[in-house]
């Protein structure tokens, strides 16, 4: 049995709301996003890995906040840390 990651334990994907409605780096460098992820520690709303820009994984690099939900269902989060999902 594998063990729950404590990030995903201790995160809500209720508490926030996204800051933005799309990925502000993108836009910045007119490039486009697969799909969005949310941090959920602040909000900040970055594209994911199959997306050009990688600016969610980016985000977690500079600022080491572990948990991100995917946008816009919020069905499942995942911790870039632990590289597990929920």
């Amino acid at each position: 049995m594998t063990q729950k990651c404590e990030h995903i334990d201790k995160s809500n994907k209720n508490e926030l709301t996204p800051n933005t409605k799309g990925c502000e780096e993108c836009q910045n460098e007119g490039t486009n996003w697969v799909a969005l992820r949310m941090c959920l520690t602040c909000g900040h709303v970055g594209c994911c890995d199959s997306s050009v820009g990688l600016h969610a994984r980016k985000h977690f690099e500079n600022h080491k906040h572990p948990v991100i939900v995917e946008l816009p269902k919020k069905s499942w989060k995942w911790c870039y840390e632990h590289e597990s999902y929920d």
